[in-house]
């Protein structure tokens, strides 16, 4: 995989009876509003709002369900940002952790208190 993949929740889905969003996605969707251009540079999916998350769970396994998270390209540097593994992938499932990869990669402000 070349391109970095950014797994979302769409915003606006059906949840306990009402319409909801995801508040780490739309922080996510807030720095690429900031930052249009890193846009270009990731493949964004939109996930379920329903688990299992099948697109993630195949990269990543049952434990690895969570959006935002940002599967990293085979040649993605991440510097000093946490990244985890599973399947022999590397990823990064939060997003402060992602904006500060944002930051380290693409040359962007970090985020407060990182």
């Amino acid at each position: 995989m070349t391109r970095d993949v950014l797994f979302l929740l769409p915003p606006g889905f059906s949840a306990n009876g009402r319409r909801e969003f995801c508040p780490e996605c739309a922080e996510i969707w807030g720095v690429l509003s900031y930052y249009p251009a890193i846009k270009e540079s990731l493949d964004i999916r939109y996930q379920p709002i329903d688990r299992p998350r099948l697109e993630l769970t195949g990269l990543l396994g049952d434990d690895h369900q969570n959006c935002p998270t940002l599967l990293l390209g085979d040649n993605s540097d991440a510097g000093d940002t946490p990244v985890q593994t599973a399947n022999g992938a590397r990823f990064i499932d939060n997003a402060r952790d992602i904006a500060k990869y944002f930051a380290h990669r693409y040359g962007t402000a970090f985020p407060r208190g990182s």
